[in-house]
């Protein structure tokens, strides 16, 4: 079987064309064409000998995912169900911000996290993804970019899947994506976001990489987050805390964490003033997130002026936080919506 090529962070491919008898300078080449030139032929990487160009010909590829459904909103969102060689489907969006275009990769097919609120967990975990494929989730959405004279600017790992699930991968994803001589997307531009496998977070932290840390909390007690978010058995917030403060001691960037807020479960005035209580002592801050309802789950969305008194009550105890800009109203803006559509109609 051919390796894919988007599957090597630039060390990783240096040492294979060492062990095929190139330089390492050689990797750099192969780099540039295929993330800065973004030339996908061998044929046309014309400053590589003929004759290795045939042994990459042969032995290597450079295989994207097919986009086997495309949707657009509105407001320039787009997303887009990808389908891998097995035939496995992803998500991934791209957002428009006024700062730049930002990405949402997906890391598994499917997901084990069992979020009550959330449409991902519809459909269990089938496999994790490949680093090659994550970096084909960016590389395509690039090329659409590409087109209008834009290019991705941010990547935020939070499509379907829980990233630390899915670590190694993942963390081949993220050098691919950083390498200066290659994608070159800034390590501050790229943010992670787990449900608070706490081992990964432990982990993640001694990478030495300013990579930015969410965390789904979702609930200022174990009693509401038990209810919602399966993991919080494993894990209790107490576990959780002292993770994000041996992360912040580890030289990580400041941490955030998103909370959906779910009408009558966890978005009144106590759960604010728990919520700052519990993440007081830490450098994060909150990020609140309208929720997009899922047609299979009983949860509502908060009205909007419940939302905004949860925001000005953690404002006024202390507690930085920021209502997260909705994309996508019009086009199941939901992580996984689209894949469970499609899933379903087969059936």
């Amino acid at each position: 079987m051919k390796k894919n090529l988007f599957e090597y962070p630039l060390p990783a491919l240096e040492e294979e064309m060492l062990a095929q008898g190139q330089t390492r300078y050689r990797a750099r080449q192969l780099y540039e064409w295929i993330y800065v030139k973004r030339i996908l032929s061998f044929e046309a990487m014309t400053d590589v000998s003929k004759a290795f160009r045939a042994t990459l010909e042969s032995d290597y590829c450079l295989d994207l995912p097919r986009i086997f459904r495309r949707q657009d909103a509105s407001d320039g969102t787009l997303k887009l169900l990808l389908e891998m060689a097995d035939g496995s489907k992803v998500e991934t969006v791209l957002m428009r911000y006024d700062y730049g275009n930002v990405v949402c990769v997906s890391s598994e097919v499917g997901c084990n996290m069992g979020c009550a609120f959330c449409a991902s967990g519809l459909l269990k975990k089938e496999r994790g993804l490949q680093a090659s494929e994550m970096v084909g989730e960016v590389y395509l959405m690039n090329q659409l970019l590409a087109e209008e004279g834009e290019r991705v600017s941010h990547i935020v790992v939070m499509g379907t899947g829980e990233p630390f699930d899915n670590y190694d991968e993942l963390m081949k994803f993220i050098r691919v994506m950083n390498e200066a001589k290659g994608f070159a997307i800034g390590a501050r531009h790229i943010t992670v976001s787990t449900c608070g496998l706490v081992d990964g977070i432990d982990k993640y932290g001694k990478e030495g990489l300013q990579i930015n840390l969410a965390i789904s909390l979702h609930a200022p007690s174990d009693e509401i987050r038990k209810k919602i978010m399966p993991i919080a058995s494993r894990y209790d917030l107490k576990d959780l805390l002292a993770a994000v403060k041996r992360y912040e001691d580890a030289g990580g960037r400041r941490v955030t964490f998103e909370y959906i807020l779910l009408k009558g479960v966890n978005d009144s005035l106590a759960c604010a003033d728990e919520l700052s209580d519990l993440i007081r002592g830490t450098l994060a801050y909150v990020n609140l997130i309208p929720y997009n309802p899922v047609k299979e789950k009983p949860f509502e969305r908060s009205p909007e002026k419940t939302v905004r008194a949860f925001a000005d009550r953690l404002m006024k105890r202390g507690v930085n936080c920021t209502v997260r800009k909705e994309f996508g109203t019009d086009i199941d803006a939901a992580c996984g919506q689209l894949r469970v559509k499609y899933e379903r109609a087969k059936k």
